[in-house]
């Protein structure tokens, strides 16, 4: 009996097995994702703690200019920049949010790209919760580095 191959985007009942749509969902996820750390990867981190995203001809932080202090997501590139380096501390006094952020996107880029790739899920199938509860737990972070930063730092 001659068996047809299968196509790669042909979806099978499978557990593991990922619906084409969201196939094609992931990879882009994960290609952004991993372009993003690539772009921080090739940035040299500003000095001053924030600022690094001014190198890809982005505008200076509007809320910054019109209040003088730095909005929550001030020194995330930076952050990003300091963290594909290794630079930990400096990514963390840079933005703590960012570097949280840089870590889960870190870990879930390369998982979504090839999950979406293979057609299955790689370590295992994810759960809402997971997705909330790291989006949560970023945005928290955040803003209490955000809170930190304007007492302290100000």
């Amino acid at each position: 009996m001659n068996v047809p191959p299968r196509s790669p985007w042909r979806h099978d009942d499978s557990p593991f097995a990922i619906r084409p749509v969201a196939r094609v969902g992931l990879v882009a996820v994960g290609l952004v994702l991993v372009g993003l750390l690539g772009t921080a990867a090739m940035l040299p981190p500003a000095e001053r703690g924030y600022g690094t995203h001014r190198q890809l001809g982005l505008p200076p932080c509007s809320f910054m200019t019109l209040t003088g202090s730095r909005c929550p997501s001030c020194g995330m590139t930076t952050a990003w920049a300091h963290m594909m380096r290794g630079r930990v501390i400096q990514a963390a006094a840079s933005n703590v949010g960012g570097l949280a952020l840089g870590v889960v996107a870190a870990g879930v880029g390369p998982w979504a790209l090839a999950s979406g790739l293979r057609g299955r899920w790689m370590i295992g199938r994810p759960r809402e919760s997971w997705a909330v509860a790291l989006t949560a737990g970023v945005v928290t972070v955040t803003l209490i580095d955000w809170a930190l930063r304007l007492y302290y730092w100000h």
